[in-house]
């Protein structure tokens, strides 16, 4: 059962729900970095997902022995462990626990935060739940497939934790419970304004006195961040002007938000884990933002095509507070996207929503095709002809399609995630893309067609797609047996940073 479908009536159905979209990623991560797929005599088969197991695989966990069996294959479910001669089922507190107990062994090392982060990811699914039954979703689809991602990242053991704090403090500001909120007007003393790039949308959203500048906030991070700020309140250098008379909506990104009134995208520091990282911006990639932007979006205007970079035009902040009230000023969508198209976020088509173009295709082949035509030639080309390697992944890229659902433009996005050659290395940069374009994006758009259309085998028009394009490094990923994915549990319980990505062989569908 690859699909799981949520309705949730009743507190005990919500407890249910939760368990079965938290268990997926953490099983995926399980499957995937630590476990070996269990094929020895006498034992279950997991080359027969139809056989004596009921339509389960069956896996060994390394480093304690244990046998875990799993119902379904792109999003795993039903987890049973290998007790006392049959199998016993595991919620998602024990799997937590279970995995808790493999990691130390499979790595030597303990780790109190990621189980509680486990935890934190499964209790903030619960109250999205319920959070949507009182909810009503946008009625811009672009939205909506912004707002979808309540299971979100497959492959990260705790993706919708946000930070362990109450759930009063975020479910205010939670895309995934359609939220929309205006924004917290501040003014920033004149002399003490750091910024960089364009700016000027800034200053259409409001008005401040004279000698300050006007510095939107997200209402969440000021409260996170009220101690440092109580200072440059209390001495002028900051004042509260109210709030902006429209609301901006949070997208899949959560700190950034969608100004539709204004067409605008803005990008806030939040202090809190989300997936791997703490999401502040960071003075240090702050500073490189003119050039990745710049390589970014000259690399994509030089394509003969429709792909379009949503530009981070520059940003603005306080000298005292340069990470905390730093505010990035992203391109909005009207002057990109092609006239009569409609943009939808790739991850919300994997994760499904309302009026997903996924729904009712009535040539699957011809979707995919055309989905390959927009997304692939653009990442590759800006690779090969400029060095610029796109974090082309599930939320970063927007497929634009026309009015009978077909893809027609890819849109890219996130100048912070662009890495530039020879800044990084030719292999490093590959390696990066194939992870980003391929693993993570391309693998799971097509996962989720061959969910709604059983009969579609999407590898050989992805093979014919890949093989158009003249660079090297194109017959080696055909032809290798593994793909590069990326091992977000190993990375979290040994608490390398988020940025110091490592990649495990995976089984490549690719390979003729």
């Amino acid at each position: 059962m690859d699909r799981v479908h949520l309705n949730p009536r009743s507190a005990a159905d919500v407890a249910d729900h939760a368990d079965a979209r938290a268990l997926a990623p953490l099983l995926n991560c399980l499957l995937r970095e630590v476990a070996e797929p269990l094929r020895e005599p006498g034992a279950p088969d997991a080359a027969d997902p139809a056989g004596p197991d009921g339509g389960r695989r069956v896996y060994r966990l390394g480093g304690t022995g244990r046998l875990l069996r799993v119902r379904g294959e792109r999003r795993p479910a039903e987890p049973e462990v290998h007790v006392h001669g049959g199998w016993q089922r595991v919620g998602h507190t024990e799997l937590v626990k279970l995995v808790a107990d493999e990691l130390r062994r499979h790595t030597g090392l303990s780790n109190h935060e990621l189980p509680a982060e486990m935890i934190d990811s499964r209790d903030a699914v619960a109250a999205l739940l319920t959070a949507r039954t009182r909810a009503t979703p946008p009625d811009d689809p672009y939205l909506r497939s912004e707002q979808s991602l309540l299971t979100g990242h497959p492959y990260h053991p705790a993706p919708k934790a946000r930070g362990g704090g109450p759930v009063a403090a975020w479910l205010p500001y939670a895309p995934e419970a359609h939220a929309r909120f205006p924004l917290t007007l501040l003014g920033v003393r004149e002399d003490t304004v750091v910024e960089e790039g364009d700016t000027t949308a800034l200053d259409a959203l409001g008005e401040a006195p004279p000698g300050y500048r006007l510095l939107p906030a997200h209402p969440w991070q000021l409260d996170l961040a009220a101690r440092e700020l109580s200072d440059a309140f209390a001495d002028g250098r900051l004042l509260r002007l109210g709030t902006t008379g429209f609301d901006a909506w949070p997208t899949a990104a959560i700190r950034t938000l969608y100004a539709p009134e204004h067409d605008l995208f803005l990008k806030f520091s939040l202090d809190v884990r989300i997936t791997n990282d703490i999401r502040r911006l960071w003075r240090h990639d702050l500073l490189r933002l003119r050039r990745t932007d710049t390589a970014a979006a000259g690399a994509l205007a030089a394509q003969d095509g429709p792909a379009a970079w949503l530009a981070d035009r520059g940003y603005r902040t306080a000298g005292f507070a340069f990470e905390e009230l730093a505010v990035l000023v992203r391109d909005g969508l009207r002057g990109s996207v092609l006239p009569g198209a409609t943009p939808l976020l790739a991850a919300g088509l994997v994760e499904g929503f309302e009026g997903s173009p996924l729904d009712g295709a009535r040539d699957p082949a011809a979707w995919w095709e055309a989905y390959l035509a927009q997304v692939v030639p653009p990442a590759l080309a800006v690779f090969a002809d400029h060095g610029v390697v796109l974090e082309a992944h599930l939320q970063n890229t927007l497929v634009a399609v026309a009015a009978d659902g077909m893809p027609v433009q890819a849109l890219f996005r996130d100048a912070e995630g662009v890495k530039l050659l020879p800044e990084v290395s030719r292999e490093a940069g590959w390696e990066r893309l194939v992870y980003c374009l391929v693993v993570n994006h391309l693998v799971e758009i097509a996962g989720a067609l061959v969910a709604h259309h059983p009969a579609l085998n999407p590898w050989p028009a992805f093979r014919r797609e890949l093989s158009r394009h003249d660079l090297p490094e194109i017959p080696a990923l055909l032809s290798s047996p593994t793909l590069p994915g990326k091992t977000n549990l190993l990375l979290r319980w040994t608490g390398a940073d988020g940025a110091a990505a490592r990649y495990l062989p995976l089984p490549n569908p690719l390979a003729g």
